[in-house]
């Protein structure tokens, strides 16, 4: 056979009928944005039926199945369950819901399919400006390095990494944590969200690597009480290394006074890290931005644009004030990554010397495409029309006699709860259990809850687009409704 010729055995994953394909494909993409465009004539979210669980429980798939026969199983049994995020009345957690554009991205990443580990490539160059771009909206320095990332939670541990590499006075990668000459310790209000947590414990620190300080009424945290922290910590022989002040707490929306903590960690010498998952974008409203002042002067901000941005998921971003000391966190350059000066390989820009992942995605695409074809203006206002949607529920709940407002409204993030005449505090708390899971099962509306010093609440999240007045004032209708038949 001639070194020429293919071998009638040899395999492809490509189709065997391309028209075939197209016409499937062209299916699809009609079903998703028409179920995009009617989203509001479904339910936020509907339980899963017993039988889909046994559905999902068949054994390994052995030989081939037509696509077509796929898409269809996708369409009955996949479609009609998500959580609900891309509904104007969901507002749990602290989730965005995508957008067309997004989706379309997501398409063509996935078919452009580049590893953004490294070399020389144009989605480098894309996920560059992107990265450049966010330096832009958030005031840091162009000599700041970035990176594009899963979301806030490794956001948060590339950023905690690169500080505890930079203050722990000892190589770290080196020697490891069992060397520290003294314990280590990070400092975060009570408010910091469990991400934070986790990468304390991920970074070998322990629990007791991070210190939890005590807030404010407004639940922001205690400067005072940091710096007794801070200074009792050092008499006990241990080293202090990074402060995380937060932009915009998941519980309330709370920010802490962040000038002031860039003040407090310039004169301690400690790493000013600012996790910023979603409040930090309210810097892209003009009216905002105040909120969040001080954010530009931290060593490190993590942030979403999967959360207040609306971008599909996932996409989130770390930046660092200062690139060298970065990428000594993270670089690694075996012989099989060799660097060359010419040939795919030959660039210095290899995304993998910032962060923990070599294989990465094209997370950059959908960002890059969305900002241009809105203009970062856009968001801005967006961000600020959920802040004000968030003051119009406060209005609702403080004029209802029966709701009582748990927090303060600071941001996007109303918590309440329905009291009615009870007055016994445990019976309230279970009345509004039952209420929040009666407002899910409904599917007419999807908060989440938390608790807010010791009581129950409500918790209305709005980074949603596409969510109304009229949406919130369904959702306090539906609220006194279902609070009333539980207490009658």
């Amino acid at each position: 056979m001639s070194a020429h010729q293919t071998s009638t055995t040899e395999e492809t994953l490509d189709p065997h009928d391309w028209e075939e394909i197209r016409a499937l494909g062209r299916q699809m993409l009609d079903d998703m944005i028409e179920y995009l465009r009617t989203v509001r004539e479904r339910p936020v979210w509907q339980p899963l039926p017993q039988d889909l669980h046994r559905h999902f429980e068949r054994p390994l798939p052995r030989t081939p199945r037509p696509l077509g026969d796929v898409y269809a199983e996708f369409k009955e049994k996949v479609l009609p369950y998500p959580t609900g995020n891309i509904h104007p009345r969901f507002w749990g957690w602290v989730m965005g819901n995508g957008t067309i554009t997004g989706m379309l991205a997501e398409m063509l990443a996935a078919g452009f399919n580049p590893n953004q580990g490294g070399l020389v490539q144009s989605g480098n160059l894309v996920e560059s400006q992107v990265i450049s771009w966010c330096k832009e909206m958030f005031g840091f320095p162009p000599s700041a390095s970035g990176l594009l990332v899963s979301g806030g939670s490794m956001a948060n541990l590339v950023a905690l990494t690169v500080a505890r590499n930079n203050r722990a006075g000892y190589n770290v990668r080196e020697e490891g944590v069992g060397s520290a000459p003294r314990p280590l310790r990070i400092y975060a209000s009570t408010e910091v969200h469990s991400s934070v947590h986790k990468a304390v414990e991920i970074l070998g620190l322990g629990c007791k690597g991070l210190r939890l300080v005590g807030v404010n009424q407004d639940l922001t945290m205690n400067l005072d009480l940091l710096k007794s922290a801070i200074r009792e910590d050092r008499e006990k022989g241990l080293l202090p290394i990074c402060v995380v002040g937060c932009a915009g707490t998941v519980n309330t929306g709370a920010t802490d006074a962040l000038d002031a903590l860039a003040d407090l960690c310039k004169e301690e010498g400690l790493w000013f890290h600012v996790d910023g998952a979603f409040g930090a974008l309210a810097a892209l409203s003009p009216e905002l931005r105040h909120l969040v002042k001080g954010m530009e002067r931290a060593d490190s901000l993590a942030f979403d644009m999967h959360k207040w941005m609306y971008m599909p998921y996932e996409v989130g971003c770390t930046l660092l004030r200062d690139a060298d000391v970065h990428r000594q966190a993270f670089s690694l350059t075996p012989h099989y990554l060799e660097r060359t000066t010419r040939g795919i390989a030959g660039t210095e820009l290899w995304f993998s010397d910032y962060g923990v992942q070599l294989s990465r995605g094209f997370r950059a695409l959908k960002v890059w495409m969305s900002i241009q074809e809105n203009g970062i203006d856009k968001f801005g206002r967006l961000i600020r029309q959920n802040v004000e949607q968030a003051r119009y529920l406060e209005r609702l709940v403080t004029s209802a006699r029966e709701l009582e407002l748990v927090a303060a409204v600071p941001l996007n993030i109303v918590c309440f709860r329905y009291v009615g005449s009870l007055t016994d505090a445990g019976a309230i708390d279970t009345l509004n259990k039952e209420l929040l899971l009666r407002l899910h099962e409904s599917g007419i509306a999807a908060p989440s809850n938390t608790v807010i010093q010791g009581k129950y609440a409500l918790r209305v999240c709005i980074t949603n687009h596409r969510s109304t007045k009229e949406d919130l004032a369904l959702l306090v209708q539906e609220v006194l409704r279902i609070g009333k038949t539980l207490t009658t």
